[in-house]
């Protein structure tokens, strides 16, 4: 009886559990990990979390294996693995919820997933080994998928390993829709198209990534010849027409000249332009007419300014992080670059292997703002690659392929880096201090509590023994025309000051997972800069003198749905520092500035500013300023532009209404509308002088007519109260507020 009722349950058993000896021994790298991935185990709301869960912690995503294995089977007496009977193994049972589970159910009794661990741990539960076969690459099929909305597409993934294996691993990929307006996707790997549009999925499997493009034509029946016969510039123009025919979208018409004057001074030179310059511009009839402003323009000095700005966000030229003369040194040194239009590549190797005096090079200071290895190495990587590699300072990037290994790696290349010499305290030091390279020392590696040899990302390591700058190094990979992330990151972030928006958006965020809205045009943009030896200036002329960028804004209803592919202009609030200088410029009232802000809250007096000084021309994010501050200066305490916000608030609203920064400089004695009374000029060329100074064009027949009857024969005081009210109605309306 007793051994007829053993026999039985062994039956039962080996239906539930077969032959857990049969097969080869499930791998725990290759096989257990990512079933804890998929089921997210090991994420950072559960055992993968920092101090992890019920005492219990497992690497993030299983970025340290052998970390894993030891923990499992070694932890806790290796409570939680039983070797002769793996059903009674925690590691089954917690999931399971066959005991109490706070995680709740992550897998099924007799599941395949659950098989395969019963399986590991009843051969023993083998350690990963350093021969396991590594994943060498991972593949999705259909990569490109052109559907219909409310279709459905099934995706498959795909892994090759080091011993030339390959495996469909869909049932362990994780996947997540990069835009759920336009489809979505379960955890199977199904994608539903539910909108119109472009979007991707990605799908991620043990630390790497792959992209299928999404695409859903919008319903809209434009004739062939709409894009046949669209104007074209250039490639640009050729590539973004491309994508809008494939989606279906039609390309708004050309915007008017007096927009577009405003356009490209404002972009090119953050200046308006004067109402003479507008006057000669509108009365040209010549067809190259805006190729010769396109010159003019990026030849101001005007552009100096705009542009060494617009570098010292990235570089983090800030008084609340270097001293006076430092930072004075450091914003020339920028300027300088900009002057000579010296090539990007070429100032980036500059910048990341300065050494010397930190008032005499002012690049050095670079490692001022930046005074250990891993804040250098993930501004390195910001500020030139647009990657953020901050997560794998920890553990594996769960968003990227980058692995704790590779970071300490890169950030052990400047190891080396040295400082002395402070110059004396905040207030009264000149901030002089030398930078140099050691011969020795290196990043120790928190989780092998050894120095991580050092390389540049995705390239060979350097030996430790050489005794070289091994920043050098670094120069030469990072400015190679073959880095997949330097190019990119710099034409993406010239295309989105003119275009409104990054072909990957936000232009800090160039990660893989991360997919640009033309991928054509980015990689068309890269290989022109490329060919034109880095030259910024090149880049941009042939942006700005692209059908694409000349396009207005207006919108069309074939084209309502687009916000990403460039069918038309896209509005944006200017940025704070270019609306200060136009108010400036429209009142002739200009701000001073004389104090900066130290990091303990207090203020400093500053003789760097002259009278007339523009808020485009300051050297650093720390003077003081409430409207700079306001209206979401960047305040450079990380490269990210994320710092800078163009976001409207109450705050904006109540200060353009009620406050002294457009309503003093209105009533401003020696201001603008003095000026133009005195003139004494006609009521109508007074309206239209104003609209000219304010809003770049004329006053319509409408909006002349009005304004003419209120004017004309008042008395002088209620005279000037019109006009200060006409300008103020300008100033603050979002036609002057917002690039268009």
């Amino acid at each position: 009886m007793l051994r007829s009722t053993l026999l039985s349950l062994l039956l039962l058993l080996k239906v539930f559990l077969p032959d857990l000896q049969a097969e080869a021994a499930p791998s725990f790298r290759n096989d257990i990990l990512p079933i804890f991935s998929k089921a997210n185990c090991n994420g950072g709301g559960c055992h993968g979390a920092l101090a992890g869960k019920g005492g219990f912690r497992l690497s993030l995503f299983g970025y340290d294996p052998e970390s894993d294995y030891r923990t499992i089977t070694r932890e806790a007496r290796g409570r939680r693995i039983e070797l002769s009977d793996p059903g009674r193994s925690l590691l089954l049972m917690k999931p399971t919820t066959a005991v109490a589970h706070k995680g709740g159910k992550r897998l099924e009794i007799g599941s395949q997933d659950y098989q395969t661990i019963a399986r590991w741990i009843a051969a023993g539960a083998p350690a990963p080994k350093p021969e396991d076969p590594a994943l060498v690459s991972l593949s999705i099929s259909p990569q490109e998928n052109l559907a219909q909305r409310g279709e459905t597409r099934q995706l498959r993934v795909e892994a090759t390993y080091s011993d030339g294996n390959t495996r469909d691993v869909t049932a362990w990929t994780k996947f997540t829709s990069t835009d759920e307006s336009v489809a979505t996707v379960d955890e199977n790997g199904l994608v539903e198209l539910i909108g119109y549009g472009e979007g991707a999925v990605t799908a991620w499997y043990s630390s790497q990534i792959v992209i299928a493009k999404m695409t859903a034509p919008f319903p809209h029946e434009i004739p062939d010849s709409v894009f046949e016969q669209a104007p074209r510039d250039n490639f640009i123009d050729t590539l973004v027409l491309q994508k809008l025919r494939r989606l279906g979208l039609r390309p708004s018409p050309p915007a008017d000249d007096a927009t577009l004057i405003r356009r490209a001074y404002l972009d090119t030179i953050g200046k308006l332009p004067t109402p003479d310059e507008v006057r000669s511009y509108l009365a040209d009839g010549s067809p190259r007419k805006f190729s010769a402003l396109v010159d003019s323009l990026l030849n101001r000095p005007e552009f100096v300014d705009y542009w060494t700005y617009k570098w010292s966000d990235v570089f983090l030229v800030n008084g609340g992080k270097l001293r006076p003369a430092a930072v004075k040194a450091y914003y020339q040194w920028l300027r300088d670059r900009v002057a000579e239009n010296t090539p990007w590549d070429e100032m980036a190797a500059r910048l990341v292997t300065a050494k010397g005096s930190s008032t005499d090079d002012g690049a050095t200071n670079f490692f001022a703002v930046h005074q250990d290895p891993e804040t250098m190495a993930e501004n390195v990587s910001q500020a030139f690659l647009s990657l953020s590699i901050g997560c794998a300072k920890c553990h594996n990037h769960p968003l990227e392929k980058w692995t704790n290994d590779q970071y300490y790696a890169f950030a052990n290349l400047f190891s080396r880096v040295r400082a002395k010499g402070w110059g004396g305290d905040a207030r009264s030091g000149d901030g002089k201090r030398t930078v140099y390279v050691a011969s020795r020392g290196d990043l120790i590696q928190p989780r092998t509590g050894k120095p991580q040899p050092p390389a540049p990302l995705d390239a060979p390591s350097i030996s430790p023994e050489d005794t070289g700058d091994r920043r050098a190094v670094l120069a030469e990979w990072l400015t190679s025309p073959e880095n997949p992330y330097f190019t990119r990151a710099i034409a993406n972030r010239v295309w989105a000051n003119f275009m409104g928006l990054g072909l990957v958006e936000s232009v800090d965020d160039l990660r893989a997972s991360n997919p640009p809205s033309n991928e054509a045009l980015l990689e068309a943009l890269v290989s022109y800069l490329v060919e034109n030896d880095y030259d910024l200036r090149r880049l941009m002329r042939v942006i700005l003198e692209s059908e694409t960028y000349r396009r207005s804004g207006e919108v069309l209803p074939e084209n309502e749905g687009d916000t990403k592919f460039y069918a038309r202009h896209y509005p944006r609030r200017l940025m704070a520092e270019v609306l200060q200088d136009a108010i400036g410029d429209v009142t002739d009232v200009r701000d001073r500035f004389q104090e900066i802000l130290l990091n303990d809250g207090s203020t400093q007096k500053t003789d760097f500013y002259d009278e007339g000084t523009r808020a485009l021309q300051l050297y650093d994010s720390a003077v003081k300023s409430y409207f700079l501050k306001t209206f979401g200066r960047n305040q450079r305490e990380i490269t990210c532009e994320c710092e800078r916000s163009n976001q409207p608030s109450l705050v904006q609203v109540l200060h353009l209404s009620n406050g002294s920064t457009i309503n003093d400089k209105i009533a401003q004695e020696q201001g603008r509308i003095t000026q133009l009374l005195e003139r004494a000029m006609p009521v109508e060329a007074l309206v239209e002088e104003v609209y000219f100074l304010s809003l770049c064009r004329p006053p319509s027949e409408k909006e002349r007519g009005a304004l003419i009857e209120l004017l004309d024969g008042a008395p002088p005081e209620e005279k000037r109260l019109a006009v200060e009210d006409l300008m103020w109605a300008l100033l603050t309306s979002r036609e002057f507020l917002f690039q268009h």
